[in-house]
Parts: C-alpha cells; structure tokens; sequence
C-alpha cells in the first residue's frame, strides 16, 4: 500500500514537472528573437577595440546593450580583402537584422553587393556618393546609409600643414594602398595638392603589410623630406609598424587619425574616428526601431582635430611654428 502512495506521489510530482517544463518552453518560443546585428570589416580585430566600443555605447544610447536585447555576429577579413563578399554573404545567409560595415568603402560596397534589402550601415572616410555607395548624402536611398569621415577633403590641409613643418622638404612622398578603391583618386588630389604648393608628390604604392619596410626606406633613398599617410585600413592595422619605421628613418608624416598621434606620429588632422562609430550605433538603434536607412541622411563630421606630437618632434629636430601650434586641440608633450 506505501508503496503504491509512494509510486503515484511520483508520478504526480513528474507529471506536474513535465507540465511545468512544457510551460517553460511555450514562454520561451513567445518571447521575440533577439534582433542580430552583422559586423562586417576588412581589417583584424586586433586595433579595433576603441571603433567596436564606440559603437556599442552608440547602441547603449540608443537603448540596446549587447548579449541583453541585441545580438553582434563579428566578421573579420583581416587585411584581405579578397574575403568580404564571402563574409557579406555568410552574414546575409545568416539572415542579420542589420549589417554594419567598417574599415572603408571596400567593406561597404561588399555588403551593398550582397544585399539590397538588408539594412546597412557604413562608416568610410572617403566621399560615398563618388564612390557609388549613395545617391546622394540627403537622401541615400534604398538599404543603405552610415557615416562619412571626409577625409579625403582635407588633403590640401594637410599638404600645407605638413610643408609648414617641413618647409625644406621638396619632395613629399604619399602612402597609399594600391588595394585601396579610393586610392588613385586618392593619388590625384595629392598631385594637385602638391602643384599648388610647389612640390613634388611621389606615390608609394603598398600593396600588403610586408612592402612597408621597403616602401618608407626606399623613399628616403629617393630624397623624400616628409611623407603623408593616407587613412587606410592595412595602415590602420600596422599603425605602430609604420609609425616605428617613420622614425627609424627620421621622416616626418602627417597622418589622419588621432590614435596615430598617440602611437608616436608627429601631426594627425582629421575628424574623430571614434565618434563616427558611435553614431554608426545611434543609426543602428534607430533602424531596429523602425526607421529605415534611405530615409536617414549620411551623417558628416563637424570636427577636425589637429594633434600635435611634441616629444616626436623634438626627436626629429623640428620646430613647431607659433601658428601651427596656436591651431591645435591638442598636444602630446
């Protein structure tokens, strides 16, 4: 008899289990999906932490955190390009609710490929209209819009910054990705940058991470007095290689974002990098909240910065004019 109580107790108590579970998981399947968030970027993760966090304080802003009520699929090509359309499609094939794209107009226009229903959104430094992401900056149309740096504006500006540093230097050499989209338009705004300053512009074309050491040696070789370097992916990701080997050689470079400064470059001039990825999530929150890319403008910077490095241009016996000192936002001592 005990033993027959003690067996329907079970049973009972597994049943009202069983029925329990069964509850559990009916509230769980009612519950939305997480929305997914594809990060695509052409570059390594490593260097990168600063962008990825601004971006997730963008999101925080918006009122989505990570792993709480949003999900973030990363993909990296790690400097090889040749990798983002099949990065682009795993994540479309991944059916992400967003697709956010980093490391330039390359990655943006390898999502662009791989979908035009998915909502994308960019942050490059060159002009994306010239570049055939958008139709227009107002209104991009479409699955598509971001953040746009216009960096390649400031080249004039920075071209007369770096000859006022180095007023000796004739010959102003220009690193540039030769893998780069923008690069040969790049190419032709530092050559007519260089004409109305009465300079000579030598291109110094890279065409992966282990031409570097050559690149900057051999142009010292040839007589270049300074050197410019182009905001790039692969450049962002060797930044302290090629830092290192500017000062090696003793040639002064004008860069453009403020982490190269801090990695040792003399000067950088451009809009903040950081800031721009943090809006990138602003627009991404947006977007999960219903509004739709074509609608939103592409955002443009309304800073510059200019950060001057003094310890390294003391190491390289340079001067810094009272003028050029008197612009700046900030300096390293």
């Amino acid at each position: 008899m005990l033993n027959m109580k003690r067996r329907e107790f079970i049973a009972l108590v597994g049943g009202g289990g069983l029925l329990l579970a069964a509850k559990v998981r009916r509230a769980r399947a009612q519950q939305p999906a997480m929305p997914v968030i594809g990060w695509l970027s052409v570059t390594r993760a490593e260097g990168y932490a600063d962008r990825v966090a601004a971006f997730r304080d963008g999101l925080r802003d918006a009122g989505f955190v990570e792993r709480q009520n949003v999900i973030i699929e990363y993909r990296w090509a790690d400097d090889h390009g040749e990798r983002l359309p099949a990065l682009a499609t795993d994540l479309v094939q991944r059916r992400v609710t967003v697709l956010v794209t980093g490391g330039g107009t390359a990655t943006a226009l390898a999502a662009k490929a791989a979908s035009d229903t998915i909502p994308i959104v960019f942050v490059v430094a060159a002009d994306p209209v010239r570049a055939g992401i958008v139709a227009s900056l107002n209104r991009p149309g479409g699955n598509i819009t971001g953040i746009v740096g216009f960096t390649d504006l400031l080249i004039a500006k920075r071209m007369e910054l770096l000859t006022q540093l180095v007023p000796t230097a004739s010959i102003i050499g220009a690193l540039l990705d030769r893998r780069n989209p923008n690069a040969e338009n790049r190419s032709k705004d530092l050559q007519a940058a260089a004409r109305v300053l009465k300079r000579e512009m030598r291109p110094l074309w890279a065409s992966g991470p282990e031409e570097l050491g050559k690149l900057v040696a051999g142009a010292v070789e040839q007589g270049v007095g300074a050197l410019v370097v182009q905001n790039d992916p692969m450049f962002n990701s060797h930044r302290d290689r090629i830092v290192g080997l500017v000062a090696r050689h003793r040639l002064p470079a004008i860069y453009e974002a403020r982490e190269d400064a801090m990695a040792g470059g003399l000067v950088t001039y451009g809009p903040s990098t950081p800031s721009r990825y943090h809006q990138a999530g602003i627009y991404v929150g947006r977007i999960l909240k219903g509004e739709k890319p074509g609608d939103l403008p592409v955002m443009q910077p309304t800073k510059f910065e200019l950060i001057i490095n003094l310890k390294t241009a003391k190491s390289l016996g340079i001067e810094i004019p009272p003028t050029v000192l008197a612009l700046a936002d900030e300096v390293i001592e």
